[in-house]
């Protein structure tokens, strides 16, 4: 990185031993953990071979795989240029200030020997001083160089270089480093001692520490986007201000507990689809559902298993999530398999009609894991839960039979671990859109979901954004009286029931009652027309999660199991 504020990486590639005429180089498509084609050799620039002083012929022979011709030498070098300037987790970044390498986005691996080990050197720009990474030392003491076994670590181990403050602390037994980027306000030793406490409970669940070491790294910036999880690392990206307050900091411990647990769930407990990588496209599977969702329903247990949230709190976190999910009309239309599945096309590629045909795997995800827990812990008279399932899947998949499991296999573990199936609950709830039966399952706990509707007015049922003083129709929520009396996006609103407007037409529809006509004169593909409809009843709902009262002995050893408080 010899010009680091020009935004490129500058990457030396030495391969040796390569007996055949050519050789094919390749880039990634897309960040394992982060399910969309990203289209990394976009990037790329300046491409050449050498084998010592001679230049070697060059072919690209499609997107992201460049044929190398070396009839006459074993051993060739390659030379390319990165252009590296988008701050995310999923992406590499360089400027005047630091470094951030994401593996996948810089660099390439011969094609048909991925499994070779290698040798890192990182050249830091002048004055920078860090470089933190998950990466070994190579053999040798020599500075600033690490070894990897195969292109898949390399590939799984991001890199922060520049003059970021290193800090540590000890969980489990194992040495934990904390790279913090970015100026931000907080209490070290809060901090450090937090970490340790949210690691070492997220260690309870499964009960197998697999570390020798993990790394987090920490970008501090104006707006943060949130985490990527490795094998023995995770980049964080927190908003700088996240830890002046109470409600920020838990957000941070949460985004801590969820890249945490993925070191078991999604790097070492995985469907099989998502390992070993096929780089060069979408690795497809129906389980984001339990890799994502599961691990968001276990890092919010975390938290409250650690002291950061009373139960209460942690009801009322979740009556939020069932509110969010059963508002979203996408929820009734894809079913979270489905989700999961698409993930590669819909997810990171919202459109204005995303609400009204996704549901979020995550937020559904955690739903069904949080009413499966419940179900194993109610059939096994509070023995068992879903930390036991997934133990099960640790020991079984991972340790002993090294891959991943079928959806068949999840829910025979989830059998195994219950002492009975629940087939009908995977097929109508997971693979179908069947509501879930949340009264009945909390009431295992001795709850109950009260429903009480967000408001007695009628309700648009559209979103506005303003943009040069024009009022724009953002989104139309499926079914509601916009999408009945064909509101369209993209439609600019000129004026409601005769008067001009210029402010978002739901606050001028406050307190209507359902039933009433609504006139609105708008301009579409540059015609004035007027559009008249009645407006519905709101649908919109919130849930809250509450005692039921008079637990029983078994309904209060449910709720222990599942909510228990550390002394």
């Amino acid at each position: 990185m010899p010009a680091p504020q020009t935004h490129y990486f500058e990457v030396d590639v030495q391969l040796s031993g390569f007996s055949k005429a050519y050789t094919d180089v390749k880039l990634p498509v897309w960040a394992p953990g982060s399910y969309l084609v990203r289209e990394f050799a976009k990037n790329v620039e300046g491409f050449e071979a050498r084998a010592g002083a001679n230049k070697l012929t060059v072919e690209k022979i499609n997107k992201n795989t460049w044929r190398v011709f070396h009839p006459k030498a074993k051993d060739f070098k390659v030379h390319y240029r990165v252009y590296a300037y988008e701050l995310s987790v999923r992406t590499s970044f360089l400027d005047a200030s630091h470094g951030y390498v994401n593996g996948t986005s810089v660099f390439m691996y011969p094609a048909e020997n991925k499994d070779l080990a290698s040798t890192l050197t990182v050249q830091p720009a002048p004055g920078w001083t860090q470089v933190s990474t998950s990466l070994l030392p190579a053999a040798g003491g020599v500075p600033l160089t690490f070894r990897s076994s195969s292109y898949d670590e390399l590939a799984d181990s991001p890199i922060e270089i520049g003059n970021q403050k290193v800090l540590q602390f000890t969980a489990n037994g194992t040495p934990h480093t904390v790279a913090m980027y970015g100026a931000a306000q907080y209490d070290e030793g809060r901090l450090l001692a937090d970490l340790q406490r949210v690691c070492e409970e997220a260690h309870r669940v499964v009960g197998q520490n697999p570390l020798d070491r993990y790394v987090f790294i920490v970008h501090n910036i104006e707006r943060g986007t949130g985490g990527l999880e490795h094998l023995y690392s995770t980049t964080l990206s927190v908003s700088r201000n996240a830890y002046s307050t109470e409600a920020g900091y838990k957000g941070f411990l949460g985004l801590v507990a969820h890249e945490y647990f993925h070191l078991w769930n999604v790097k070492r407990i995985r469907p099989v689809a998502l390992g070993p990588f096929d780089y060069d496209r979408e690795n497809y599977t129906h389980m984001l559902w339990v890799s994502e969702g599961f691990t968001e329903y276990f890092s919010n247990l975390i938290v409250q298993r650690a002291g950061y949230n009373t139960p209460q709190g942690y009801l009322a976190d979740l009556s939020n999530s069932i509110t969010r999910v059963e508002n979203t009309p996408g929820n009734k239309v894809q079913p979270v398999s489905e989700s999961s599945f698409d993930a590669w096309i819909k997810y990171y590629r919202r459109t204005e009609n995303s609400n009204n045909s996704e549901i979020s795997y995550y937020d559904k995800g955690e739903l069904v894991g949080a009413m499966l827990d419940l179900m194993i812990i109610h059939e096994t008279k509070a023995q068992k839960s879903l930390d036991d399932v997934m133990r099960y899947l640790y020991t079984r998949y991972y340790q002993q039979l090294k891959r991943g499991f079928t959806d068949a296999e999840f829910q025979d573990a989830v059998a195994k671990v219950a002492g009975r199936r629940f087939d009908e609950f995977f097929r109508t709830r997971v693979y179908d859109v069947q509501t879930l039966d949340y009264q009945t399952t909390l009431g295992y706990a001795g709850l109950k979901l009260v429903t009480t509707p967000v408001t007695q007015d009628a309700a648009l049922g559209a979103e506005f954004g303003t943009t040069g003083g024009k009022i724009t129709v953002r989104t139309v929520a499926r079914d509601g009286s916009a999408w009945q009396g064909g509101l369209n996006v993209n439609d600019e609103v000129l004026a409601l029931d005769g008067g001009r407007i210029s402010d978002d037409p739901n606050k001028l529809l406050t307190g209507r009652a359902p039933g009433s006509v609504v006139r609105m004169l708008v301009v579409r593909e540059g015609r004035v027309q007027e559009i008249t409809f009645p407006l519905l009843p709101s649908a919109a709902q919130r849930y809250r999660i509450e005692s039921a009262g008079n637990a029983t002995a078994e309904q209060q050893a449910v709720l222990n199991k599942w909510l228990p408080v550390r002394n």
